[in-house]
């Protein structure tokens, strides 16, 4: 799981080892606050699903930003780069 290894990494930066080293351990132990799921690895203990949750699509999960994207192009059916290019010609046509 390098991305989450990668991620941890940062958070520990950020926040100090000691907070973060202390929240793996309560995910060890079972508390729902510490989870992680990469290429179909999971680990520590997932929160309850409930029916607030907010599920992510394909839409969102495969999203990659390109500089200068407001995630408009997200659930359009376009690329980034097509959305921009897009969008960068309705605001010439508008503004001429």
């Amino acid at each position: 799981m390098p991305e989450m290894a990668a991620f941890a990494a940062k958070l520990r930066s950020v926040f100090g080892e000691e907070v973060i080293d202390d929240a793996v351990k309560r995910g060890i132990s079972g508390e729902p606050n510490v989870y992680a799921c990469e290429n179909g690895h999971a680990v520590r203990t997932a929160s309850p699903a409930n029916d607030s949750a907010w599920r992510v699509n394909a839409d969102i999960r495969d999203r990659r930003y390109c500089p200068g994207c407001d995630g408009g192009c997200v659930g359009q059916g376009v690329g980034c780069k097509q959305w921009l290019k897009q969008t960068a010609g309705k605001e010439k046509s508008s503004n001429e």
